[in-house]
């Protein structure tokens, strides 16, 4: 299908685009890598009034160190983010679960922040941002906000970000020393949307979990903090049968969609073993 028609703006700097998202209005679309929202255009599921592209404002690249965590700009693409060595010592479960995001093309072309402010329970990258805390960096003609990402995924494909505001990066906290990660996901076809995805996070200290961070992908209409798991294993000893005790909590608290690539059941099922894998995986540091 042909997209329907709409006023195109492609601003050079970040100013432009977030006086430019003000004055387009609440139908308007922001474009950062267009991985996700050209077929949406395309199917006519979406069809906004103005497109901004933000292509050109290199700004929003960057990738930083900014003390005791990492800024990561909203516009570097997977593949920057996958390669960069501040991302790869201090946040290695992003590149672990980046790793895992459709194919090389997409990974090229696709955005860190653009993956994120879609909000696509089904996508890798929310859940990672829930399980490490990270925190959300927007900006209107207002000014500057944050938002933490337990509180950015509201519902499906929904975030909370005002009309106005523009995602431009986003502040993850460094992992120190004892850290240990993995994303586990289960896909029907290779490159495909999880069914079920685990990212998880674990600290070991003389032979027990001291903390875990557990966050699930396309188990309710936004990311889900697998709490039960992060309670029940913190302080226990590294075993298999404590991360398998584990995992038969993820599915705790959480509401799986019913849809062609499996009920709400399975989906139940998944998590419970991909939780102890992921746990396992992580936990050998």
């Amino acid at each position: 299908m042909i997209p329907a028609t709409f006023d195109y703006v492609r601003p050079g700097s970040l100013d432009e685009a977030v006086s430019a998202l003000a004055e387009a209005g609440e139908d308007a679309k922001v474009l950062a890598g267009g991985q996700s929202l050209m077929p949406l255009l395309r199917l006519r599921l979406a069809y906004p009034d103005a497109l901004i592209d933000l292509d050109r404002v290199d700004a929003l690249r960057e990738i930083r160190d900014d003390g005791d965590a990492l800024v990561i700009g909203a516009m570097a693409t997977h593949y920057q983010v996958m390669g960069d060595p501040l991302v790869n010592e201090h946040a290695p479960l992003i590149v672990k679960a980046t790793a895992t995001v459709a194919d090389p093309a997409v990974r090229h072309r696709g955005t860190f922040g653009g993956s994120l402010a879609h909000a696509d329970p089904a996508g890798d990258l929310p859940a990672v941002a829930v399980a490490l805390d990270a925190v959300f960096l927007v900006r209107s003609v207002r000014g500057e906000r944050e938002i933490p990402a337990k509180d950015f995924f509201v519902d499906w494909m929904t975030s909370a970000m005002e009309p106005d505001e523009l995602l431009v990066g986003v502040r993850v906290p460094k992992l120190g020393a004892g850290w240990g990660v993995h994303y586990e996901k289960f896909n029907r076809t290779a490159q495909a949307w999880a069914v079920v995805g685990v990212a998880a996070a674990v600290r070991r200290q003389s032979g027990a979990i001291e903390e875990a961070r557990v966050a699930l992908t396309n188990m309710g209409p936004a990311p889900v903090r697998a709490t039960a798991v992060e309670e029940f294993i913190a302080g226990r000893s590294v075993s298999e049968d404590a991360f398998r005790a584990a995992g038969g909590k993820a599915a705790e608290g959480t509401s799986p969609p019913t849809d062609l690539h499996g009920s709400a059941e399975y989906r139940r099922h998944l998590a419970t073993v991909l939780t102890a894998r992921a746990l396992t995986a992580a936990a050998a540091v």
